[in-house]
């Protein structure tokens, strides 16, 4: 596998970050969505960068001890390279980091791929918003991972 570089989205990656999410989502989020999170100090956007191209990115953002993993969507050219598990470590780091406690997302009930990867990093089902998704209409997931927060002493 190439070299992947997890780091903070920038403006500059938007357009790319925009043909991924259209690519990816039947319900995209629009660039407003994106250029309003980038500035927001409660939301973190990272992007895969595979050699100067952007690969994939993840979205989150906390409010005090509760997070909320937005959107992850990795290009259909780099899918199958673990880039989708790099960027929840990171994500899941960086909730740590804010003192997140537990972290939310929402995922289509017939996405058992991306289940099944929330579920490698400890993510359980917790209810199901019904109806949520459009086009085609269909129930969410809602999943929750408990985040243990790591407590140093020195003696």
């Amino acid at each position: 596998m190439s070299a992947t570089l997890i780091r903070r989205m920038r403006g500059t990656d938007l357009p790319r970050v925009m043909e991924i999410e259209l690519a990816s989502f039947t319900m995209p989020w629009s660039e407003a969505t994106f250029r309003g999170l980038l500035r927001r100090t409660d939301a973190d956007i990272y992007v895969a960068d595979m050699l100067g191209a952007v690969a994939g990115y993840a979205v989150f953002w906390a409010v005090t001890d509760q997070g909320e993993l937005g959107n992850v969507a990795v290009a259909a050219e780099y899918r199958g390279r673990g880039l989708g598990r790099k960027l929840v470590e990171v994500v899941l780091e960086r909730a740590a980091e804010r003192g997140v406690r537990e972290i939310f997302l929402e995922v289509r009930r017939s996405n058992e791929g991306a289940q099944n990867l929330y579920r490698t990093f400890g993510f359980f089902e917790v209810g199901k918003r019904k109806n949520y998704y459009l086009e085609p209409v269909e129930d969410a997931l809602i999943m929750k991972r408990v985040i243990d927060v790591v407590t140093t002493t020195t003696r």
